[in-house]
């Protein structure tokens, strides 16, 4: 849906769109001239929550610190076959 630039040289950004990229109230938005066009990127703010155990249930085995070196050189011969 086409909209107006406000006299302040504003853009409503439409909900159907906020929704899709999961844009919120605070995010970044940064512009990019491309040739004769306008791309603009959301960016999420920094958050104060924290990580610790987000990725528990991805993780199959665990490492003990001697064998990381052997463990990253298998995950990347695991890789490159794929």
């Amino acid at each position: 849906m086409p909209y107006k630039v406000s006299p302040k040289g504003q853009v409503v950004i439409d909900r159907e769109v906020r929704e899709k990229l999961g844009v919120k109230p605070g995010w970044i938005a940064v512009w990019r001239v491309v040739g004769d066009r306008a791309e603009v990127y959301f960016f999420p703010p920094p958050h104060h929550r924290s990580l610790k155990g987000r990725l528990r249930d991805l993780v199959k085995a665990q490492v003990p610190p001697e064998r990381w070196d052997e463990a990253r050189e298998a995950a990347w011969e695991a890789a490159a076959k794929e």
